[in-house]
């Protein structure tokens, strides 16, 4: 029985970057003598087990085949004499298929460390072609390396598109790949992977249509990197996604994906104040409109990501200055000022409307006017 660390944080150390997790394969056991060593069985699929100290994942050496269309159709093999080559030679890509010894000497059959200078990803053979989800992947490592994508796999991955498999994608495992791929440091980088093998039409129609207007694929590309720079959240990177969408279009492709409600409110208020970006000077009935449909008054953090949804769109240089977000700022706190139940007592008979008057007096007499 050998233990090899492999994967990701094999390729994380050779990068100097943090290891979040670490993930080991065993070569000469069998579930068996796993157990009888402690380590407790998690895999559905195939032989997983958690440490029973560390909790790490220790997956046994293993082979697959192709037995149907889809990321799930595959047999899986796991035995005692599957080397260790076999089990990597299985893996996507280069950089994720290298192993470390029990001594830390690096075992790499596929190139993959001089794949991490060259800043290349590369797939490791063409199985690869057998799992559509490879492609969400290679764009999603694209996003967050910045690497080139290899002239090859490219060619392989608009091959996998054109022979149906990305139609294959559950939304579920499609979903999760976006949203990680958004994420990442540079996630226009995973678009345009997307829409160069043509798996962007397949998994995201409405916005590879969106792309035929000229304007589009910059600007979408410039905020969505003006969002990971600010280390805005996920609804914030969803909403810059699809504003360029129809309010339909884009509803329909974040119920296809089974997006969270947060981000499919989020867009769908985004889309509806569009010209948010654009506003100079906020009167009164305007600002506390907006505030009203932002549901700001009980959900000021609302309203915070819509304004980081249209500072995004303005390419604002920094968040203080950004015009909007100080004219609302005061407007609300001028409104939430407002004695509510001094007016219900006043007005007992129409408290919203009395409340709703009062506090666009509040707003209307700030000085100097909002938005300046």
């Amino acid at each position: 029985m050998k233990v090899y660390q492999v994967g990701g944080s094999v390729r994380d150390e050779l990068l100097g970057l943090p290891v979040q997790d670490r993930d080991w394969v065993v070569v000469g056991a069998d579930p068996g003598e796993m157990a009888r060593l402690g380590y407790r069985p998690v895999g559905a699929d195939f032989p997983v087990f958690l440490h029973p100290e560390t909790h790490e994942e220790y997956a046994l050496a293993r082979t697959e085949r192709k037995t149907a269309p889809g990321y799930k159709g595959f047999a899986f093999h796991a035995a005692p004499d599957v080397t260790l080559e076999q089990d990597l030679a299985r893996r996507d890509l280069t950089i994720n298929a290298m192993a470390r010894d029990e001594r830390g000497n690096l075992v790499d059959p596929h190139g993959g460390e001089a794949d991490l200078r060259a800043a290349i990803l590369r797939h490791v053979s063409p199985a690869f072609a057998e799992d559509p989800v490879r492609i969400l992947r290679v764009a999603r490592f694209a996003a967050r390396f910045g690497f080139a994508v290899a002239p090859e796999t490219m060619q392989l991955m608009h091959r996998m598109v054109q022979a149906g498999e990305a139609d294959a994608l559950v939304p579920e495992r499609t979903w999760q790949e976006i949203a990680r791929g958004l994420m990442e440091k540079s996630p226009s980088r995973l678009l345009a992977v997307l829409r160069e093998c043509g798996a962007l039409a397949r998994v995201l129609p409405e916005l590879d249509r969106s792309f035929s207007r000229p304007d589009v694929p910059e600007r979408l590309a410039a905020r969505l990197e003006h969002a990971a720079e600010r280390a805005y959240g996920l609804a914030v990177r969803f909403a810059l996604l699809v504003l360029d969408l129809p309010a339909r279009e884009a509803h329909v492709l974040a119920a296809r994906l089974g997006a969270p409600n947060e981000c499919r409110s989020l867009a769908a208020l985004a889309i509806g104040e569009r010209d948010l970006a654009e506003e100079r000077v906020f009167d009164a009935e305007t600002a506390l409109t907006l505030l009203e449909r932002a549901d700001a008054f009980r959900r000021p953090e609302r309203l915070a990501r819509l304004l980081e949804v249209a500072e995004c769109d303005a390419l604002a240089p920094d968040a203080d200055s950004f015009r909007p977000r100080r004219a609302l700022a005061r407007a609300l706190e001028a409104a939430r000022n407002v004695d509510a139940a001094a007016i219900a007592r006043e007005f007992p008979d129409d408290i919203p409307g009395a409340l709703r008057r009062a506090r666009l007096a509040a707003i209307a007499g700030l000085q100097p006017p909002t938005g300046h």
